[in-house]
């Protein structure tokens, strides 16, 4: 008599065991097992991080396993199950892996096929064509879009985080609401001793220092003490948290009317600034995004204002940059005039701030939230609703978009809602930070997620112009280790360029994406369709990049890049390129480690030990 020994490995997570009852059936090429009862209440399997066996014996071979089918009953009351994978050794010796990671509600069951990674085209027998049909018929279902507010990326259709499919949920609510805390945030840093000082005027500079006196390091004490001076001013565009606004200057702009004789004294080459501009140590930061967008008009009590600020910079013969111009507002004139270092140090410090100021809401809003956090969410939601759990490219994309849907819910819900911290603390809230979000939408391209595309469309290529740009050095290491990575898994799969469009599942992903995702945009440039198997490498490394390592560097944040603790992938050569991705970015990490050595202000964002692999946080 044939016989099976299965292996069941429940989740870490809080609350991962259950009680309920465990039913499994396997499917095979040649018959079905009975329905088998593998646990019933209080016999203590399935409790959280186990690891359980169990031995089904059948009258006859089963032939090859293409599905495992796992059901959950009710004993007394719901109890969710968390599964990582289910192993079944056959009456051969050899083993199937079947990953789950996935949770069992209420009484539905789950349908697992075996590990290895297959594309629908690879697909030939009737059971598993069904079964790939019916798995992605429900995940369009359970996955619905929706418009936020018009204009935004379409977002999940759900309005609160336990309002999400169980799968995506955070594995803690208690873990996500410290990260979205408010008043816990505010406590860390002592701000309810200086609340009052939000709702009026700043007397004196100083009060920067009283606020932030919980910030002990080196790096924060060295920038306490530099702040206001012109070389820290020009450092934080190039490495700061929003290092994609600086670009070169090719051509003085007629609504930023700056001449030579206003910044001769800040130029040392005894070149004009119109030759300073050709010979390209001209650079400049244009907030016009920001022109008409209206402050926070919540608290009566509270006036706040907003600019709309140009700002030169100048690359010194130490190839440092600084400031050399600011503008505070679009339309040049006596009521809107031009700052420069030579004025007085209040009125020069002054127009850095509010140059800062306008930084600050460009990168939450619009770097930070619509160009990681949402796009990423578009990612996840297309990839739930069009890529079967064999389909390699949901394999490899799943680590990167975990909880991203859950962390934006939560958002939406808490942070940029009517009423919520950005209405409460920022000069956008009240519908300034939603207007931007609109207007950026506009310009928003493809393109512009592709890293080294970017760096070169801002003219910010050259090693030699720009030695002290770290973000863009380690940005490209980092891309280049992400693109090599995806290229090995790629091949593995694909075998050549007609393999990438007879993909049907892979071509509905890109296509979601740009359709309902990006709501079809006009220049949007999302493609809607991947000819070559270089444009699906591109577009896969722009998801992994995006939720990973560029949020990283306009954030910061917790599961490190190129960890995969759930192991989705079984096949060996697949988990050959994990490791020699590992080991690259480890190359990568020290090369920076190294670099940083010595240096007053070290720059680490974009180390690999140091990017989360998703959007989670």
């Amino acid at each position: 008599m044939p016989s099976y020994t299965i292996t069941v490995a429940t989740g870490h997570q809080w609350f991962a065991g259950t009680d309920d009852y465990i039913y499994l059936t396997l499917v095979g090429t040649e018959r079905c097992s009975e329905r088998t009862l593998l646990d019933k209440p209080l016999y203590n399997d399935f409790e959280r991080g186990a690891v359980d066996s169990y031995d089904i014996n059948v009258d006859e071979d089963l032939g090859e396993i293409e599905l495992v089918k796992i059901e959950k009953k009710k004993y007394w009351v719901h109890d969710d199950w968390y599964c990582r994978y289910i192993t079944v050794k056959m009456p051969s010796g050899d083993y199937i892996e079947f990953p789950c990671f996935r949770w069992l509600v209420d009484d539905k069951e789950v349908v697992l096929r075996d590990g290895r990674a297959r594309l629908p085209q690879d697909d030939k027998t009737r059971v598993a064509k069904q079964h790939r049909h019916k798995e992605l018929e429900l995940r369009q279902k359970t996955y619905r879009w929706k418009e936020w507010h018009p204009g935004f990326p379409m977002s999940i259709d759900a309005n609160r985080h336990k309002d999400l499919p169980r799968d995506i949920q955070f594995d803690s609510e208690k873990g996500v609401d410290f990260i979205l805390n408010y008043s816990k945030a505010i406590e860390n840093l002592y701000v309810n001793q200086f609340m009052h000082m939000f709702q009026s005027s700043w007397g004196d500079f100083s009060d920067f220092e009283r606020i932030f006196v919980r910030i002990k390091n080196t790096i924060s004490e060295y920038v306490m003490q530099h702040w206001k001076e012109d070389f820290m001013f020009g450092y934080q565009f190039l490495n700061g948290c929003n290092p994609i606004m600086i670009r070169k200057c090719t051509k003085l702009p007629e609504k930023f009317p700056v001449t030579h004789e206003m910044v001769k004294d800040c130029l040392e080459r005894e070149m004009t600034l119109e030759e300073e501009v050709e010979a390209g140590n001209i650079f400049i930061a244009d907030y016009e995004i920001m022109d008409g967008v209206p402050s926070n008009a919540t608290d009566p009590c509270t006036l706040q204002y907003l600019a709309a600020p140009i700002c030169l910079f100048y690359r010194n013969s130490q190839n440092k940059i600084l400031p050399i111009a600011i503008q505070l507002g679009q339309t040049p004139g006596e009521d809107n005039p031009i700052f420069l270092p030579s004025d007085s140090q209040n009125d020069w410090v002054l127009a850095k701030i509010w140059v800062r100021s306008s930084d600050f809401h460009v990168h939450q809003t619009v770097t930070h939230l619509l160009r990681t956090h949402l796009i990423s969410e578009v990612f996840g939601i297309a990839l739930f609703r069009q890529l079967s759990a064999v389909h390699p490219a949901y394999k490899l994309l799943l680590p990167h978009i975990r909880f991203t849907i859950a962390i934006n819910t939560k958002a939406r819900k808490q942070l940029i809602c009517e009423c919520g911290l950005f209405d409460k603390a920022n000069g956008t809230g009240g519908g300034g930070h939603v207007r931007l979000v609109q207007k950026a939408m506009k310009t928003f391209t493809y393109k512009s997620l592709c890293f080294p595309e970017a760096i070169k469309a801002r003219g910010m290529g050259s090693q030699e112009d720009l030695p002290y740009y770290f973000y863009r050095d380690d940005g490209i290491k980092v891309w280049d280790a992400i693109k090599s990575f995806v290229t090995d898994v790629v091949n593995i799969y694909y075998h050549c360029d007609e393999t990438v469009q007879e993909d049907e599942e892979i071509q509905a992903f890109v296509k979601d994406v740009c359709s309902f995702g990006m709501q079809d945009l006009d220049n949007c440039g999302f493609p809607k369709c991947l000819k070559t198997k270089d444009q699906l490498v591109e577009y896969l490394t722009v998801v992994i990049f995006t939720a990973s390592a560029q949020h990283a560097a306009v954030n910061f944040g917790q599961l490190f890049l190129g960890m995969y603790p759930d192991e989705h992938f079984t096949e060996k050569p697949v988990k050959e390129a994990m490791e020699t991705f590992r080991k690259k970015l480890t190359e990568i990490s020290k090369f920076i480690k190294n670099r940083n050595e010595g240096k007053k202000l070290p720059y680490y964002y974009l180390s690999p030990d140091r990017i989360p692999n998703s959007v989670a946080v």
